[in-house]
């Protein structure tokens, strides 16, 4: 019986298992992840579960009779510790050796830290990506305390977010000329700096931070502005790095990710990756797509071609945030935009429409959800709409997808 056997129980691998008997395999799962819980959903971590308004069932992707049922083996609080790519052989960190016909990695991502030089490891300094970081961090949100948010990504606005609604003085710091400058146009900076503002956050940019400190617990921060912070805890927020350390072992190729082809394959024939570890090539570029809706499609396409099926990986980007009452939502990459067009709507909803070489390739929807699934079809059939016919208030958008 052949044996499937997928590293890392996340989004990605929850997918993954659950295509690989949805298409028909018969032979042996296991899904084996280093968290005591079930596969469970990311992203509201930073918002509903902190806030308290998600229950921890809530946000497990399945129950864990769908595992049983499914006859997949979900092996939790388990790590790999090595692989011999050329064995076919998995070591566990329960000294157990597993031995595979075909191997997935979903490994995922960290996130990055602070040099414990600069007060990276005093107590009271969190970061945000798992059901642990939640859970360690939910006691710290009492309104009335101070706390230093550093970066200025959706990490950390999100996080900004939840802190502002519980009642607290939160101060957020992004060294670079503004929030957002990464994955953002200034227009969707603006945005979401006024609404911050709006809250009582207090955003510097242009402002780093030079060292936190305090004897065993954090109790202030220097900035390279030279101020001086008084805060009760600080949260980073200053990206991620994909868990690459089990594909290095196995001997595959990794370049800021687990570098995979069309069909999900790494440089190895009997292993596929998929996720925030994977790199995929996206219109010529080898590319990480940190996403739900990534994960969840890529793996389902590894599933698949793990089963013999040879079938090719074509991306649609979409990504979402959620902070206060505004809701944005993300369709394409702007990758390389030259040109942004700004379109009005009802009751605050606007949207942002990003051009390359008069190409439409991204638009960026807050609270306006209509307008983000009209430019994603666009954007997923080609069709790239004059730019002032968008911004036409009286433009029949539904009419520009069947022109």
């Amino acid at each position: 019986m052949a044996h499937f056997v997928v590293v890392g129980a996340g989004q990605a691998g929850a997918s993954l298992v659950a295509k690989l008997r949805g298409e028909g395999f018969d032979g042996r799962i296991t899904l084996i992840g280093a968290e005591a819980n079930p596969p469970y959903q990311r992203p509201p971590l930073s918002k509903a579960y902190l806030l308290g308004e998600m229950a921890l069932e809530r946000l497990y992707l399945r129950p864990q009779s769908f595992y049983d049922d499914q006859n997949i083996e979900l092996r939790l609080e388990t790590r790999v510790t090595d692989i011999d790519a050329e064995a076919r052989n998995l070591t566990l960190s329960t000294g157990e050796t597993l031995t595979y016909d075909k191997l997935a990695l979903t490994t995922g991502s960290h996130p990055r830290t602070l040099p414990a030089a600069i007060g990276g490891t005093l107590d009271g300094v969190y970061t945000m990506r798992d059901l642990q970081d939640a859970d360690a961090m939910a006691p710290e949100l009492v309104e009335g305390r101070s706390v230093l948010i550093i970066g200025g990504g959706y990490i950390g606005l999100e996080a900004a977010a939840v802190a502002a609604k519980k009642g607290l003085k939160v101060t957020l710091v992004e060294m670079a000329d503004r929030i957002l400058q990464r994955v953002a146009s200034p227009e969707t900076s603006d945005h979401f700096r006024a609404l911050h503002a709006s809250h009582g956050v207090d955003i510097r940019e242009g402002v780093g931070l030079d060292r936190l400190v305090g004897t065993d617990r954090v109790t202030a921060a220097h900035l390279t502005d030279s101020t001086e912070l008084a805060i009760d805890f600080a949260i980073v927020g200053v990206g991620i790095a994909p868990a690459t350390a089990l594909a290095e072992a196995a001997g595959v190729t990794v370049d800021n990710g687990i570098v995979t082809d069309l069909h999900t394959r790494t440089s190895n024939p009997d292993i596929h990756a998929a996720g925030d570890c994977a790199t995929l090539l996206f219109k010529g570029q080898q590319i990480r797509l940190e996403s739900v809706g990534n994960a969840i499609d890529q793996a389902e396409v590894a599933a698949k071609n793990m089963l013999g099926q040879n079938v090719e990986y074509v991306p649609a980007p979409w990504f979402w945030s959620d902070q206060y009452d505004c809701k944005l939502q993300i369709a394409g990459l702007n990758i390389g935009y030259d040109k942004v067009y700004v379109k009005e709507g009802d009751n605050g909803a606007r949207s942002h429409w990003y051009y390359k070489d008069s190409n439409l390739i991204a638009v960026d929807a807050m609270n306006d959800p209509r307008n983000y699934m009209i430019g994603k079809r666009l954007i997923e059939a080609g069709k790239s709409p004059a730019p002032e016919v968008i911004t036409e208030p009286a433009t029949d958008m539904k009419a520009l997808l069947r022109a």
